[in-house]
């Protein structure tokens, strides 16, 4: 068992990696009330539900399951009030708690639930996919789409705990292991030359299974770093949205059907890097590397759909402030750096 701590003063918490810990999860579960509601998804259930359930049943919890279809579209608000109707005919009360079992969509839809119902709740995140462990489960973001763009409405609220097993990933089709994929690179992106040389240097896909673990930590390490210097991400956070902004434009416009999360933010890493280096903001062959190893991982590094139309939704972006977007750029691999900019940046020139 390994553990990292997120030091947050009051919202401190810690995440705790441990192979096979899915089979006992109600260690490292305190909860003041009687009662834990699982989220999760159709898929997800059918493999670890019975198991979670039954870890905390032996330790004196009673417990209950919302069973969600899985995708992206769960993520809607649309699907806010079955899920507190069913938390209410549950009879859960602020001393209970909620596990978000599940990837990002079940963690930021979970996360949001808890920080609304009730005024707020305790909750657990579980993450068993790539990119829920290296990136979503982490830093209390939490949200929930709307039609207009992907997570317009969230909150800043933080887990009590972070369990991460990473066996949970040998289940996981090689589809949903790529898209996570995408948020390793990232990090190595923005933060560690050498974890991306690492990656450079994988073969067949998916990481070396004695390496898995190690770069899953060195990720979640860098987050908690990240997390803990600007929680609410109005600084140096923003440097984890690298390729997110154009990414969540490409989701938005095909109606977050067609590609995933992490497809369309290395879509998003090598746009934006290639028109960085076009404009000299970024050094000369950084782009021709972010493709190379997106490929090596079953990644995208394009797309058909017509920039201008993608460009659209990049008004409605989070990070825009005032007429400035502020977007995620990189002088070199491993060194990123915030640059204010519009959407036309973005824009195909030709």
């Amino acid at each position: 068992m390994h553990k990292l701590h997120v030091d947050l003063g009051l919202d401190s918490y810690d995440i705790i990696f441990e192979r096979g810990l899915l089979s006992h999860v109600a260690d490292y579960v305190a909860c003041d009330g009687k009662k834990i509601c699982v989220v999760t998804d159709e898929n997800v259930a059918k493999l670890y539900a019975d198991d979670v359930l039954s870890s905390l049943k032996k330790a004196g919890y009673e417990t209950s399951v919302i069973v969600l279809p899985h995708g992206e579209k769960t993520k809607s608000f649309d699907v806010l009030p079955s899920v507190y109707a069913r938390l209410l005919e549950e009879k859960i009360t602020r001393k209970d708690a909620l596990v978000a079992l599940g990837g990002g969509v079940i963690g930021d839809l979970c996360g949001f639930v808890a920080a609304t119902y009730l005024r707020g709740i305790g909750f657990v995140q579980i993450p068993t996919s790539l990119l829920a462990q290296v990136d979503s489960s982490i830093g209390g973001k939490v949200a929930v789409d709307l039609p207009q763009g992907k997570n317009l409405v969230g909150a800043f609220y933080q887990p009590d705990v972070v369990l991460i097993d990473t066996t949970a990933l040998d289940t996981l089709p090689d589809y949903y292991y790529s898209d996570g994929m995408a948020e390793v690179i990232k990090y190595g992106c923005i933060r560690d030359a050498a974890l991306f040389d690492a990656l450079s240097a994988c073969k067949g896909g998916r990481i070396a299974p004695d390496k898995q673990d190690e770069i899953i930590y060195r990720c979640c390490d860098i987050k908690r770093e990240v997390v803990e210097k600007d929680e609410k991400d109005k600084g140096e956070r923003m440097i984890l949205n690298f390729g997110h902004t154009y990414g969540h434009a490409l989701e938005k416009y095909y109606a977050f059907e067609k590609i995933s999360h992490g497809m369309a933010v290395a879509v998003g890493m090598c746009v934006i890097t290639r028109k960085a280096e076009e404009k000299g903001l970024t050094k000369k062959g950084c782009a021709e590397k972010i493709e190379s190893v997106c490929r090596l991982f079953g990644l995208p590094v394009s797309d058909p759909a017509p920039e201008r139309e993608v460009v659209a939704g990049v008004v409605n972006d989070k990070k825009n402030l005032g007429d400035k977007l502020v977007t995620v750029l990189l002088k070199d691999i491993g060194e990123s750096y915030l640059y204010p900019t519009n959407a036309e940046f973005f824009a195909d020139e030709r």
